[in-house]
């Protein structure tokens, strides 16, 4: 059973805001390093990797902390305008006046649709439902204890020319719990948020956004609901390969602070189509020798991205 959308004053203002930022070229990098997320789903083909830190804190005097070290995220463009998604966790809880527990968490699979392009007068519309698989220790608080699903609604609007652009997305949605999470200590919960980003130079983008969230419950580490404001950046080293970074800290309801560190890939696992470009990649341009870089650096990172895959299969269990 859903329950009633109770959001914080802040996190409501968000909300309301996304329709208006929205509505005002080129797709940027939206989600990681970010809270909030966007409807444009990885190019057909192509394969996206995050190797990354995550935190999440309310303090010694609430829920404790968690801290997510190595983790892993990987995306597919499966078909065009839809993107699968793996979500491998693998961190430490710190629980006030109690024990640390490591290890593997709930493990995240899902799907992320486009059903509206992005045009000069309408924004970029899709879902990005996912569930949770019960992966991680409920006893040990690496994990819920039982299914539990993230049902969201997202919007983007791109504007400005391409080294400077502006890019606004945001929505929001339910996380919803099973019986079993329930049962240890979880509940469902609305969450909203509204980011703007903007392309400093070709190396560089920055933003910032609003996050709230509702109370998930007695034993999670947000056992009330917080509306937090996080700036944070992307810094390409080369094709296909980024630094993404964000922090940030609550200014409304329960103290909480966010932290995200990691590394990004990003490759072609097939040849290249003519529709890659259309679905939202970049358009190189620019002779046959600045083809060949590009295509030099998209095989190093491909090279990287694999070895990366691999060593997924090393975590511990």
């Amino acid at each position: 059973m859903l329950h009633r959308f109770n959001f914080p004053p802040t996190a409501g203002l968000a909300l309301g805001l996304v329709t208006i930022a929205l509505c005002s070229g080129r797709p940027a990098h939206a989600g990681p390093p970010f809270q909030t997320d966007d409807p444009d789903p990885v190019d057909y083909r192509h394969f996206e990797m995050y190797a990354f830190e995550l935190s999440d804190s309310t303090g010694k005097n609430a829920g404790g902390s968690v801290l997510n070290i190595p983790s892993y995220e990987v995306n597919y463009g499966v078909v065009p305008n839809v993107q699968l998604h793996l979500i491998l966790p693998v961190g430490a809880v710190f629980i006030p006046g109690g024990p640390t527990y490591y290890g593997l968490g709930d493990t995240e699979l899902g799907a992320k649709i486009r059903f509206v392009k992005e045009t000069k007068h309408s924004p970029e519309v899709g879902i990005f439902p996912f569930f949770e698989l019960p992966t991680g220790d409920a006893a040990k608080t690496l994990g819920v204890g039982g299914m539990w699903y993230r049902m969201p609604l997202w919007l983007q609007k791109s504007w400005g020319s391409e080294d400077h652009q502006w890019t606004s997305y945001g929505g929001g949605g339910e996380i919803v719990v099973s019986a079993a999470g329930y049962g240890n200590g979880y509940k469902d919960f609305p969450f909203s948020g509204l980011l703007v980003q903007r392309q400093m130079n070709k190396k560089i983008a920055l933003g910032a956004e609003l996050f709230g969230h509702g109370a998930e419950g007695e034993a999670a580490i947000s056992t009330r609901a917080a509306t937090l404001l996080d700036l944070g950046g992307i810094y390409e080293f080369h094709d296909g390969f980024d630094l993404l970074f964000a922090a940030g800290r609550s200014i409304y309801g329960q103290p909480e602070t966010y932290t995200y560190l990691s590394l990004y890939w990003t490759w072609n696992s097939g040849p290249k189509q003519a529709d890659d470009k259309d679905s939202g990649g970049k358009d190189s341009g620019g002779g046959d020798q600045d083809k060949s870089a590009k295509s030099a650096k998209s095989a190093k990172a491909a090279a990287t991205g694999q070895k990366m895959l691999s060593a997924l299969t090393r975590l511990p269990r």
